[in-house]
């Protein structure tokens, strides 16, 4: 009798301790205690759901830190709740928190892109739906670290300057899933400002218009978006076959480029 008490007591105290560990970390299913305060910065009081309709892939181990391969794919979100209306990247524990803010328009709610890691971390997409309700996906991304705070290279060789906003895009056919996909290269150093002697600098605004000038997304990137970004999105099957990618930096410097197929 005495033993089995002694169980049902460690049973309810390990209850209890998983509830306040819960608590603690409002409810994340990847338990991290830097949660609460990033939904409270990004989020507010809006309603969220932990879900696996956002999907995020990165790879288990980042070899290098300051080029993480990030897929987010939310088409399953495409016909709920109004359809998809923006989506923000963020690292729990990078010292510059906000990856990218992307509002899909006319595009499909799904993006790749590198991005820096300072250390292993939770890495999240929230994707907001026209009625307000926000939807989570999640993932562990370990890494060895180190690549908010290390200069890029074309930071350290000076080629920067000679390539600066320079832009390569190409529309592409996929065979698979009906859509086309858009590939776009901006070159940019993306210093953090974390770096002695660096100031942050980095591209603040792309947006992409058709010869009607009707915009058909919006991307907002941050300092942790790895340098030189190679971003790709995926466009609807249907549509204009030429585009204007326009755009700057937080310093002022001008985007401004033809893109097709």
């Amino acid at each position: 009798m005495l033993q089995r008490r002694q169980l049902l007591l460690l049973g309810a105290l390990g209850a209890g301790a998983a509830r306040a560990a819960d608590d603690r970390t409002g409810g994340d299913p990847l338990g991290s205690m830097q949660w609460p305060s990033l939904r409270e910065q990004y989020l507010a009081n809006a309603p969220v759901r932990f879900t696996d309709a956002v999907i995020v892939r990165t790879p288990a181990f980042a070899d290098d830190a300051m080029n993480v391969p990030l897929q987010v794919d939310a088409r399953a979100l495409a016909n709920l709740g109004g359809g998809v209306q923006r989506m923000l990247v963020v690292v729990d524990r990078n010292p510059v928190r906000e990856v990218l803010a992307f509002e899909p328009l006319r595009a499909l709610p799904m993006l790749s892109f590198r991005m820096r890691l300072e250390q292993a971390s939770p890495v999240r997409a929230m994707v907001q739906t026209r009625d307000g309700l926000w939807h989570v996906g999640s993932v562990l991304a370990q890494a060895a670290g180190g690549g908010c705070t290390v200069p890029g290279a074309s930071r350290v060789d000076g080629s920067w300057r000679s390539t600066l906003n320079q832009v390569q895009a190409r529309i592409f056919n996929n065979v698979i899933d009906g859509s086309r996909r858009l590939r776009v290269r901006v070159m940019h150093p993306m210093d953090t400002g974390l770096v002695a002697g660096i100031p942050a600098f980095y591209i603040e605004r792309l947006e992409l218009r058709d010869g009607e000038g009707r915009l058909w997304w919006r991307l907002e990137p941050h300092e942790p978006v790895s340098e030189n970004p190679l971003i790709t999105f995926e466009l609807p099957r249907e549509g204009p076959q030429s585009f204007r990618l326009q755009g700057q930096d937080n310093n002022g410097n001008r985007i401004d480029a033809e893109v097709s197929a």
